[in-house]
């Protein structure tokens, strides 16, 4: 794959790290092979972990000299039971289990459930998920300390499953304490982004923003479905949205999911919230070079739907082909971006645009480049607003983002389209454009005689202040 077609691909590729690809070759690999940015998950790493994965990017980022993005994934309060008895026994359809919180070794009989705040919030009725879905337990009593079940769905159940409450809205914080010590650390160590886990309430999002204090931007984890009855609230104050589909599909109704991925993409492009789509896309390449046209038509439908970024999990972390998944999933974004249909599917699923000033002027800068032939459309920003307004629109021209904050190109990593220079900073806006001029010709993504669209703010450095739309010609 040549590297002008990963520069000019425009969904973005988040890949974890994890053992598979914890060096700096490796990671330099992944970048080559079209990683835009990397996730490090906190529920396999301890401290020590967090800041070396930190390192090496960083390190890998200086030798490849392209900004690189980081999200730190946050664990989140993740419900698991005790161990039970020999690590196996049969629930049995029909009969009846008891989860309490005794510290006794559990059996086909009962459990230790080590939270006492489910046992308040719990409901008659509601639904008990074990081990991602595979036991189904209806609650028929609920006391103090203790929550009487029978079982719809049986199974083996083994030691420290996790457990899903679907109808449980769970009277607690989505920020465990060890959530809050892996944020303040990310933070220290300049990531770009930090996503919340098992987000409930829009309130969640403002807890981790203490934290964050605008020094990393957050992206909201959708996989409970409570979350889903507050979606345009958390949407609204998340910098970002993660389509988190492994718990949202084992809490939801299975054949719900791709309708309500769908739904949440549309409401993210419309605040103009850069959009994930996760969880197994490429599953079977964990161990298989070649995925399956299930897995590929998956990841050619969230191009096709307009996501920003689409996301490798176990894939890039543990498999055995990292970087030949990349690869893969790199080919399959851009066929479907060559794709006929492709720009007129993006346009008519835009179906509301904000009204804002900012909101007009990228709307106008996509209609302009069109009507121009222009190549390119170039932002200048130093907060990444302007970027991300011009990305919302979805234009057919690559979104060129010059900043002088290494912070802000590497936040942008994630946004759809964009392209990010780093340029010293001008305080006067001809200077600039004429800087400018010769950045893109040296680049080649604009030839002598193009006409290229600038937008910009003025005053110059102030943020959110996108009003300015200009016309000019490379020589």
């Amino acid at each position: 794959m040549k590297n002008n077609e990963i520069n000019q691909r425009k969904t973005k590729i988040l890949a974890t790290l994890g053992p598979s690809s914890n060096t700096i070759k490796k990671i330099i690999g992944l970048s080559k092979a079209g990683a835009n940015a990397f996730r490090l998950n906190c529920s396999h790493l301890n401290e020590e972990d967090l800041k070396d994965y930190v390192r090496k990017i960083r390190r890998a980022e200086k030798i490849i000299n392209k900004p690189i993005g980081i999200l730190v994934d946050l664990q989140g309060p993740k419900i698991r039971i005790g161990t039970v008895k020999n690590n196996q026994n049969y629930l049995k359809e029909g009969s009846l289990f008891l989860f309490d919180l005794k510290k006794d070794i559990g059996d086909h009989r009962r459990v230790t459930l080590p939270h006492k705040k489910i046992f308040s919030s719990i409901k008659k009725g509601h639904l008990i998920l074990l081990d991602d879905g595979k036991i189904h337990l209806k609650v028929t009593s609920v006391k103090v300390n203790e929550i009487r079940t029978k079982v719809l769905q049986g199974g083996y159940l083994k030691s420290n499953k996790g457990v899903n409450l679907p109808q449980t809205n769970i009277k607690t914080s989505a920020l465990s304490n060890l959530d809050k010590k892996f944020a303040s650390m990310a933070v220290q160590e300049g990531v770009d982004w930090i996503a919340l886990s098992f987000v409930q309430k829009p309130n969640d999002i403002k807890e981790l923003r203490k934290i964050c204090s605008n020094k990393a931007s957050i992206m909201a984890k959708i996989e409970k479905p409570s979350a889903l009855d507050h979606i345009d609230q958390i949407t609204s104050l998340a910098d970002g949205i993660m389509i988190a589909r492994g718990d949202l599909g084992v809490e939801l109704p299975i054949e719900s999911v791709p309708g309500w991925q769908k739904k949440i993409i549309r409401v993210a492009r419309v605040k103009g919230k850069p959009v994930i789509v996760s969880t197994q896309m490429l599953e079977s390449m964990t161990s298989s070079l070649t995925p399956t046209r299930a897995e590929v038509s998956d990841v050619a439908n969230a191009v096709f739907e307009g996501a920003d970024a689409i996301m490798l999990s176990a894939e890039s972390a543990s498999g055995d082909y990292p970087v030949e998944t990349v690869k893969m999933m790199n080919k399959i974004a851009i066929n479907i971006e060559k794709d006929s249909n492709y720009n007129d599917i993006l346009s008519s699923q835009l179906e509301e645009t904000p009204d804002t000033t900012p909101d007009a002027i990228a709307t106008a800068a996509k209609t302009l480049a069109d009507e121009l032939s222009s190549p390119i459309i170039v932002c200048y920003t130093e907060s990444g607003s302007t970027g991300i307004k011009v990305s919302r629109v979805r234009p057919s021209q690559i979104i060129l983002t010059i900043t002088p904050i290494i912070h802000t190109a590497r936040k942008l990593s994630l946004a759809w389209g964009v392209l990010c220079f780093l340029q010293k900073d001008e305080s006067d806006l001809e200077h600039m454009i004429n800087l400018t001029k010769k950045t893109v010709k040296k680049s080649g993504l604009a030839l002598i005689g193009d006409k290229v669209v600038i937008t910009a703010g003025l005053p110059l450095k102030v943020q959110g202040t996108t009003n300015l739309i200009r016309v000019t010609t490379v020589k």
